[in-house]
């Protein structure tokens, strides 16, 4: 360092002024000079000191900062897996139910289809078997007796 060397200087030129016998002005100076370098040494000290706090002030701010951040990080990884896994749940229980739905529309189908063969087969049956009620049927006149089955081939003769 630059201040070290101008130390040195000065402690030579004291050995100087004391090795030759100068003047006390030299002395003097030398002795001012001196001062003033530790003086300006020791405010440099103050100031690197003042500044290596600051750097490991701002050094401990970012190292927080990162720490927080990649806690943040993994935090939002675990949530995205978590995201990722409801997801895939998500998509096979909507291709359950799509399969389903597919499913249960072709047996609505199957179902209209039957309901409408039903329906048709009701209406021929309802044409086929038309009932006539006794009641409605005005009574037609007999000429006699009531005839077993057997017997009305010859009762029909014999009223001719």
């Amino acid at each position: 360092m630059a201040a070290f060397r101008d130390i040195e200087e000065v402690s030579y030129g004291l050995l100087s002024l004391l090795g030759a016998n100068r003047a006390e002005a030299q002395l003097r100076r030398l002795l001012e000079r001196h001062e003033q370098m530790v003086e300006r040494l020791l405010e440099t000290q103050d100031d690197a000191d003042q500044r290596l706090r600051e750097v490991l002030a701002v050094e401990e701010e970012v190292a927080q900062s990162l720490l927080e951040l990649k806690e943040s990080t993994c935090q939002k990884g675990t949530k995205l897996q978590q995201l990722d896994v409801e997801l895939q749940n998500a998509s096979k229980e909507d291709a359950c139910l799509q399969a389903r739905l597919c499913q249960l529309a072709t047996e609505l189908q199957e179902l209209r289809e039957m309901e409408a063969d039903l329906q048709e087969q009701e209406t021929k049956v309802d044409e086929d078997t038309t009932v006539t009620i006794p009641s409605a049927v005005p009574p037609r006149p007999h000429c006699g007796p009531a005839h077993p089955p057997g017997q009305h081939t010859a009762l029909t003769e014999v009223y001719q």
